[in-house]
């Protein structure tokens, strides 16, 4: 029995997304490494929570036990059919709020960048709010006109984004010499790394004097929460971020900064 294809098959049946595939082999993987004599079939509810106590003991994170927890549902329940009913339930880690650049750290940011081509990839991914592994699937074909679109983005949905008019023409060059289906950003061994933008980014910080910690969902954080201080509505940033729940994007709201979204302090009203 090879768990990993098993987990592969019932996840592509079900149309689930890469990244929560490879997600849940790793999670199942690691409960193998520790339960490595005992056949899968064999496995019961009381391994499991064994398992994941043992996680609490190293102290981790309450939201990273329940993504073991939801793995290893996944695949005893879905993928062998074994009735296990592992509802347990861990309480998650304090929500911090994201770090967020201002608009004029965002310009120390990108002026610090001398490469013409990795400076455009850092300008795309914040007018865009584009994950990082999304820009690095963008295709020439993805472009259409002043808008592109990201394919099967997070939940494999599609999604427009926008295509910021200062740098609109440099990607339309760039799309102009490549054909339809090959990527728009590559480097020497292929499709660019996630990897290497997220140095760029770290060179780029330490450069521009930041001192906040700076990675590339920063950006698209950024990117939110610049556009509800620009007056648009949480519905239309939504959108674009593709979050499947308002309520995710709401927290933009708490970001952005009172000044830029007209709230007054009620003192200036006696």
């Amino acid at each position: 029995m090879d768990p990993n294809e098993l987990i592969r098959k019932e996840a592509m049946r079900r149309g689930l997304s890469p990244r929560t595939i490879k997600t849940y082999k790793y999670c199942v993987e690691q409960f193998f490494k520790k339960n490595k004599d005992k056949d899968p079939r064999q496995i019961t509810k009381k391994d499991v929570r064994e398992f994941l106590d043992d996680l609490i003991e190293k102290d981790k994170p309450g939201n990273t036990i329940n993504v073991y927890n939801n793995s290893l549902k996944f695949f005893f329940e879905e993928c062998l059919g074994k009735r296990m009913k592992l509802n347990i339930k861990y309480s998650k880690k304090p929500r911090r709020l994201p770090t967020v650049l201002t608009q004029q750290e965002i310009k120390l940011l990108i002026n610090s960048i001398e490469n013409e081509k990795h400076k455009l990839m850092i300008q795309l991914l914040y007018s865009s709010g584009m994950r990082v592994s999304e820009l690095t699937n963008l295709k020439v074909q993805d472009i259409e006109g002043n808008y592109g679109w990201v394919r099967e983005g997070k939940g494999m949905k599609d999604r427009p984004f926008i295509l910021a008019d200062k740098i609109s023409n440099k990607i339309k060059d760039i799309c102009n010499n490549k054909k339809s289906e090959e990527y728009i950003f590559q480097s020497y061994k292929g499709k660019m790394s996630t990897r290497t933008i997220q140095v760029i980014i770290k060179k780029a910080t330490k450069k521009a004097r930041i001192t906040k910690n700076v990675h590339p969902h920063t950006l698209r954080h950024s990117f939110a929460t610049h556009l509800i201080e620009n007056g648009y509505a949480v519905s239309e940033v939504q959108s674009l971020l593709g979050h499947a729940s308002l309520d995710t994007t709401m927290i933009y709201v708490h970001l952005a900064r009172p000044n830029l979204i007209n709230v007054k302090s009620p003192l200036d009203e006696l």
